[in-house]
């Protein structure tokens, strides 16, 4: 892995080295960078970094990864949901709180070990920790994925995403009451630059666009329906709080009262793409889990705004 450098700014100045680090590579968690720097991989202003060192504006990080150990992923039986099968592609449902692939330190449970166990072939284009992963949802959100079972699959779908061709709608609860019935936003979104574990509408950000609808509205809430016109990550999370109505639920961008969920309300409903062999368009569907339905019922009966 290459050598990654970074020049501390203004809002890093004075926190610890491994904080410092932290904020610009969210991949790596404070205990790896503090091992990194007591294994030599790490210098600041060309010298070794001392692990209580504190930063100031200007210094330049070199950070010098060790080489991965490949990790052995092994398939389980997690029983999921195959919506659809067949020789090139698969739809999954993956329920809330399961992670799509394996990451250092969080090898099992995931989606992909799922799949191992109950899909005999699966793409190898992402290699050995995301095979036959086209495109994913977070952690606690509910809903609908294809994935590819061969490179040729594998290719065509990406490309679909890349062309904006793959329909993809979720269905959020988002806080406050939406005065208008549709709406486009239309703003690009890149690494928060003080927060660099979140993502933010950044003027120099990657262009993304969402479409939504209301559905319903209630005394603090909206129920909407969001079409992804492109795919960056949180891009729903980080468009409706960019326009004052964030997620309910939602532990990184929503408010600190918000509804008492396990995550954020969002669920990936529909899913439709052209199938890679046959040219043929296929559309899936979902319906919204239980925890999802109640909250609805809940809100439209005005019984609960459980909040914290």
């Amino acid at each position: 892995m290459e050598d990654l450098t970074f020049i501390i700014e203004n809002e890093q100045a004075k926190e610890r080295i491994d904080k410092a680090v932290a904020s610009f590579e969210s991949d790596w968690s404070r205990t790896q960078i503090q091992n990194f720097i007591k294994d030599g991989h790490v210098t600041v202003n060309n010298e070794p970094a001392k692990s209580n060192y504190k930063v100031k504006v200007g210094d330049v990080i070199v950070v010098t990864p060790p080489d991965a150990i490949p990790l052995d992923i092994q398939a389980e039986n997690l029983n999921l949901e195959i919506i659809y099968e067949d020789a090139d592609v698969v739809v999954v449902y993956k329920p809330r709180g399961m992670v799509v692939h394996p990451a250092p330190g969080h090898t099992t449970g995931t989606l992909v070990n799922g799949l191992m166990h109950q899909i005999k072939d699966l793409s190898g284009i992402n290699g050995v920790m995301r095979p036959g992963i086209v495109h994913r949802i977070d952690k606690d959100t509910t809903g609908l994925l294809m994935v590819a079972k061969n490179d040729v699959a594998h290719v065509s779908l990406v490309d679909q995403l890349v062309k904006k061709t793959v329909t993809r709608k979720y269905t959020a609860i988002v806080h406050g009451r939406i005065a208008h019935d549709k709406g486009t936003i239309d703003a690009p979104i890149a690494r928060d630059k003080r927060e660099r574990q979140n993502m933010a509408v950044v003027d120099n950000g990657k262009h993304a666009v969402t479409h939504f609808r209301v559905l319903d509205r209630f005394d603090k809430f909206t129920l909407v329906e969001c079409q992804l016109e492109t795919g960056r990550t949180h891009q729903i999370r980080v468009h409706m709080k960019y326009i004052g109505y964030p997620l309910a639920g939602d532990p990184k961008y929503g408010p600190k009262k918000t509804i008492n969920f396990d995550g954020q309300v969002l669920h990936a409903g529909l899913l439709g793409f052209i199938h890679p062999k046959t040219g043929e368009y296929l559309e899936f569907s979902y319906p919204l889990p239980d925890d999802f339905t109640n909250l609805i019922q809940n809100l439209k009966n005005q019984t609960l705004i459980n909040e914290e």
